[in-house]
């Protein structure tokens, strides 16, 4: 039998926290082991239970719901429901699972709670979060920031420092971030490292051509030049691809 997930319900209107228990209980796995109306009690809550999953107004009645952020929320996951859509790139900023907005529909509840799901399964082996093909990720380009959705993301190469992600819209991010972080952020089942400076969504890949030399080359669907493929990491990908 599969673990019951447990969910904390923060929202000073007491009717939008029944609408919302009500929608939850058409998922049987998941539990609501708490209620508040203010950040005082959402934190006490949150340290007595443990939930797996927060959903968190933005606007309390004598606060903003990103301050029970400033709690210890260990693996805790966040979803922010409001009826404020201006929140969204924040919410994102600080690295929620989801943004809902009300009033909440069933379907879209649902979609939430299967990214939920699908993150409570992986392996998680530090305090970041491992992130899902679901997940849309804030990134920088200069002074432009954009959401991108993880799945649209076809491969990242690195740059020094930076690395430039190449997106399925074929268009290029130059980010300040290495590349050895994207690896650990991005789900292993997807996103593979072919290169000692290559990690490529392995969802965007046609087809692999193996060259005289022993070497391999990786056709990636929108790219012209297929990518170099070190041999010590082709047994990898291949068995993946299988």
């Amino acid at each position: 039998m599969e673990r019951r997930l447990s969910a904390l319900l923060v929202d000073d209107e007491r009717l939008a926290r029944v609408e919302l228990r009500r929608l939850l209980a058409s998922h049987p796995d998941i539990e609501v082991v708490g209620e508040a109306e203010d950040i005082p009690g959402a934190a006490s809550s949150l340290r007595a239970r443990r939930p797996d999953v927060v959903f968190l107004d933005v606007h309390l009645a004598d606060a903003s719901g990103f301050e029970l952020l400033d709690e210890e929320l260990g693996e805790t996951a966040v979803v922010f429901v409001t009826a404020m859509p201006a929140h969204a790139v924040r919410a994102f900023e600080v690295n929620a699972l989801d943004y809902l907005l009300k009033p909440v529909s069933p379907a879209r509840l649902a979609r939430t709670l299967e990214r939920l799901r699908s993150v409570m399964a992986e392996p998680r082996s530090s305090s970041e979060r491992m992130l899902t093909l679901d997940d849309r990720v804030l990134v920088q380009e200069g002074a432009h920031s954009e959401l991108v959705r993880v799945s649209d993301v076809r491969c990242i190469r690195a740059e020094d420092d930076y690395s430039r992600l190449v997106l399925a819209n074929g268009r290029e991010l130059l980010v300040h971030e290495s590349l050895k972080s994207w690896e650990a952020r991005l789900p292993p089942r997807h996103f593979v490292r072919v290169h000692r400076s290559t990690v490529v969504n392995l969802e965007h890949v046609e087809r692999l051509s193996r060259e005289e030399n022993d070497t391999w080359r990786l056709h990636v669907r929108g790219i012209d030049e297929p990518l170099i493929m070190s041999r010590r990491y082709a047994v990898r990908v291949r068995e993946l691809l299988a």
